[in-house]
């Protein structure tokens, strides 16, 4: 018999049992990937992280898997497994090798506890979504404000913008339908200005019917903004989510470059450890 002992943290908020749950396995030497993607099904948070030995130039290296599959990249288990390995090494920088190449996590702390964190993500490479009319239609809305595009960083989302937060609140979409589309992690639906948003992120083809906060959009998100004259580039912007589903959260996030050259990409946010526990099989 084997014991594979994890973490579990609240990400992207400063308040126990909101924000996003992730589950870290702090040592995953000997786990096949078979059996990584059946704790990550077995847990069933939208992700759960396995930490393994650097193999470069990172602190740590990180494997990312869904309830039904592995991510390049993702964000809110990029924070959160930085949050946990930075606590007891008390590191300013910690440098976490993924699929999508090394990305440093910035840490803030009061006194010995940390309390803060930006991480640089990929930089994502946009296009138009081909299939704006079935998603759409599967969200059940009429039009979005601005061009609904693709972004990916490592991870595949769509953005959709609506008039307002309360039709982003209102939103019931046939997520069935959702599925069916060409293969996405995620489907964004936004409103706010400034600085201010609201966004709903919706996976059903990733396991995840409703995400409570999703790092690896936020980044996405304010370049869309600020490519589409929403923003400027180098505004930080605050986001919030996941109150339809009882785990409010809050994301930070600043792209710098321009609408020919995106140049940086940060998204920032809090996290909290709410409980250990092991695995014997």
């Amino acid at each position: 018999m084997q014991s594979y002992r994890y973490v579990v943290c609240d990400v992207f908020t400063d308040r126990p049992l909101t924000g996003n749950q992730l589950a870290v396995f702090t040592d995953a030497r000997g786990l096949p990937e078979e059996l990584m993607q059946e704790l990550a099904r077995e847990i069933n948070f939208s992700e759960t992280t396995f930490v393994l030995p650097a193999e470069g130039d990172g602190d740590a290296r990180m494997r990312i898997f869904t309830p039904v599959r592995e991510l390049p990249f993702a964000g809110h288990p990029t924070l959160g497994t930085a949050f946990v390995l930075a606590a007891p090494l008390q590191l300013g920088v910690i440098r976490l090798e993924t699929g999508r190449g090394v990305v440093p996590v910035r840490l803030e702390r009061d006194g010995a506890r940390i309390v803060f964190g930006w991480m640089e993500q990929p930089l994502p490479l946009f296009e138009p979504y081909g299939e704006e009319a079935a998603v759409l239609a599967a969200l059940g809305v009429e039009r979005s404000e601005l061009p609904v595009e693709l972004y990916d960083n490592g991870v595949r989302h769509v953005f959709v913008c609506l008039g307002s937060r309360e039709e982003v609140a209102a939103l019931r979409p046939d997520l069935a339908a959702l599925a069916e589309l060409p293969a996405v992690v995620g489907f964004n639906c936004f409103a706010g200005e400034e600085r201010f948003w609201k966004t709903r992120m919706f996976g059903p083809g990733s396991g995840v019917p409703e995400d409570p906060a999703t790092g690896s959009a936020a980044g996405p998100l304010a370049v869309h903004l600020a490519r589409h004259g929403r923003i400027a580039f180098g505004d930080e912007i605050e986001i919030e989510q996941g109150a339809e589903i009882g785990r409010p959260s809050r994301l930070h996030a600043r792209a710098e470059g321009s609408a020919e050259r995106v140049e940086r990409v940060e998204v920032g946010g809090g996290a909290v450890i709410v409980a250990r526990g092991e695995f014997r099989l």
